[in-house]
C-alpha cells in the first residue's frame, strides 16, 4: 500500500463525509483525507490534489456521483474510485463497472471501509 495516500471523500452529507474520513484515518493514520460536498468541488479537489483514491457518494444533488466518476476517469485515469450507494440496482452496477469503479453498499461501516481501502493495495 502506498505510504501517505491521498483520499478524497465526496458526499453531500457532512456527517457521512466525517464518518468515512474518520474510518479512513483510524485505519490509515498517515493518509491525507480531503473532503468535498458536491461534484464540482470534487472535480476541483481531484485536479488540485491528485488523490490516489476517491470515495464517492452516487446520489448527490446536481452532478451525480456516476457523472463525477466518469469525468474523473477521463481526466485522471489512474485514480481509484469507490462508489458508495444504497441503490444497488443492476443498471447502477453496470455503469460503475463500465467506468472501472468499484461499488459498495451504504452505510459505510468499518467493514465497508476496509474493503474500499483494499483498492490501494492493488498494483
Amino acid at each position: 500500500m502506498k505510504t501517505n495516500p491521498i483520499v478524497l471523500v465526496v458526499d453531500d452529507s457532512k456527517v457521512s463525509r466525517s464518518v468515512v474520513g474518520g474510518h479512513i484515518k483510524t485505519r490509515l493514520p498517515d493518509a491525507e483525507v480531503i473532503e468535498a460536498a458536491d461534484g464540482p468541488s470534487a472535480l476541483a479537489a481531484a485536479h488540485a490534489h491528485r488523490p490516489d483514491l476517491v470515495v464517492l457518494d452516487i446520489n448527490m444533488p446536481g452532478i451525480s456521483g456516476l457523472d463525477v466518476a466518469q469525468q474523473l476517469k477521463a481526466q485522471h485515469p489512474d485514480t481509484l474510485i469507490a462508489l458508495l450507494t444504497a441503490n444497488m440496482q443492476v443498471t447502477v452496477q453496470m455503469k460503475a463497472a463500465a467506468l472501472g469503479a468499484a461499488i459498495y453498499h451504504k452505510p459505510a461501516r468499518g467493514d465497508v471501509i476496509d474493503q474500499i481501502l483494499q483498492l490501494l493495495e492493488t498494483p
